[in-house]
């Protein structure tokens, strides 16, 4: 009987409470959320953006077929569920009965067919392409059923739920129509409907009424201001004008938190500055070398100067800990000069560091840690254009100096960072690290259909690359978002910046 009547008259009386009445849980319903963000650089389209403006812009209006919370854990929102077969070749999603548009029209599998169809079009250019790269290629989406969709991949990948959750973050179920001008004609089944967009100064968004969740969003509305730069940003936080930042910098709000100016909240995250050591040539061909450079670091302060504090110590693999199959019995690497002596054995450490300007402050500080254990270190320091630029095959600074620092976005699954980075022959391999087991471990974990499979090859990938050391993880970057505590509750930090103001209510 509770169940049909939330599904009536429930959710009819919850659509109609009003300004100032509480929610559930007792806090208050209604008032516009004002955020603010740099203005986009790129066009705000869920199928090429690539900026964090852009996707919260789309976020807000548009949905995943799985989200990925705070937690990286995945939640059902279009899915309603979703389990593999063949080994986990194949997936089988079961879609959210009832689902509409913002325009009223239904949410069918045939639309979420064509969605992933146009994102594994090459010809549409999709930012996602890269993340489906060897997974799924164009063909591989079926709708046997109007409820049903399913996924023939192109090999065994057990985290494959993740490819098509928020954590991809172009993923957004569209209508089949979509023809590229969200800001015009912004259709989704999201929590609000964006009503005015302006590329200078902001957008605009009301509280979607056909919202699938029965009484969400809990706003009215939410207004979206462009700021020139991260300072203007979090002065008009500090002075009252906003209520959020959609893109925090852990630098600036971090030493605001429990001053009572405003609130921070603060979570892990997978994105990682990386210290790669080219192992195809001296000095780094070495194991012994690579591990000496990593001993002579102290990591906390790393984290503290770099991160802001904000985040994880790093401990030389990528399974980052917010990764659910990270391992946590490998022991912490940390600073010690006698080993760094003891791996050297008395010999000479020269090498050059190459980097891109806003990893100058990460550069010195190795550059002085490495100092006070014997180690010379020359700075390199190359324009970004420069230092992506050249033939990406043979010569680019990124991927063919001595040793770099590269900044990596966060990631969905450790994959995404092993297959590309440390892999043999992965495609973004500037180490140059080639190693028959590291790679049969990583086979291991795309086809691992259960947690503790999962978790014992990632066991196996980090203890090689924690001995091989082809890469440096000082540390794994954490996200924060500001917000104005004493108005609205519920914001939220995410790992990806991601937005859900689905839930925030006022204070």
């Amino acid at each position: 009987m509770l169940a049909a009547f939330a599904g009536g008259g429930l959710a009819a009386l919850l659509g109609a409470c009003g300004v100032g009445e509480e929610t559930g849980g007792g806090d208050r319903r209604g008032g516009t959320l004002r955020a603010g963000a740099p203005p986009p650089p790129t066009a705000v389209d869920p199928v090429t953006m690539y900026d964090g403006t852009a996707i919260a812009i789309v976020q807000l209006v548009a949905e995943y077929l799985i989200w990925l919370d705070k937690d990286f854990k995945l939640v059902p929102r279009l899915a309603e569920s979703w389990q593999s077969a063949d080994g986990g070749k194949r997936w089988t999603f079961k879609l959210r009965p009832g689902v509409t548009f913002s325009d009223g029209t239904p949410l069918d599998a045939q639309t979420v067919k064509a969605s992933f169809d146009r994102l594994l079009d090459p010809a549409s250019k999709s930012a996602a392409l890269s993340a489906f790269d060897t997974v799924l290629k164009a063909g591989g989406v079926s709708a046997p059923d109007a409820g049903t969709v399913e996924f023939a991949l192109q090999r065994p990948f057990g985290d494959f739920p993740y490819l098509v959750s928020a954590g991809n973050y172009n993923a957004l179920i569209l209508k089949p129509d979509y023809a590229g001008d969200f800001t015009k004609h912004a259709i989704g089944t999201g929590p609000f409907v964006l009503t005015g967009y302006n590329a200078s100064t902001g957008a605009s968004f009301t509280r979607n009424e056909k919202y699938w969740d029965a009484g969400k969003p809990y706003l009215d509305g939410v207004e979206l201001k462009f700021y020139a730069d991260d300072q203007a940003d979090l002065l008009a936080l500090q002075g009252g004008d906003i209520d959020v930042q959609i893109l925090s910098r852990a630098a600036l709000a971090q030493p605001l938190a429990g001053t009572g100016a405003v609130d921070v909240d603060t979570v892990k995250g997978t994105g990682v500055t990386v210290l790669t050591l080219r192992t195809d040539k001296p000095p780094f061909d070495r194991k012994e070398v690579r591990q000496a450079v990593a001993y002579a670091l102290g990591r906390p302060a790393i984290l503290q100067s770099i991160g802001s504090g904000v985040g994880d110590l790093g401990n030389d693999h990528l399974l980052a800990p917010l990764f659910p199959a990270a391992p946590t019995d490998l022991a912490q690497r940390a600073q010690d000069k006698a080993k760094v002596a003891a791996l050297l054995q008395g010999a000479e450490l020269r090498f050059t560091l190459t980097f891109e300007p806003p990893d100058k402050d990460y550069a010195v500080t190795v550059q002085n840690q490495l100092k006070q254990a014997g180690i010379t270190v020359e700075l390199d320091q190359r324009s970004s254009k420069d230092f992506y630029g050249g033939d990406q095959a043979k010569d680019t600074p990124w991927l063919f100096t001595q040793a770099n620092l590269v900044g990596w976005a966060g990631r969905a699954v450790p994959s995404q960072l092993v297959i590309p980075m440390v892999k043999s022959g992965g495609v973004w391999n500037g180490s140059k690290y080639a190693n028959p087991e590291l790679d049969a471990a990583a086979d291991a974990y795309d086809t691992a259909t259960t947690d503790a499979a999962r978790k014992a090859a990632a066991a196996t990938v980090a203890k090689i690359l924690h001995e091989d050391v082809p890469v440096i993880i000082a540390y794994w970057s954490g996200t924060v978002r500001a917000y104005q505590g004493k108005k609205f509750k519920g914001v939220q930090a995410h790992p990806a910046q991601y937005v859900d103001f689905s839930s925030v209510t006022r204070a």
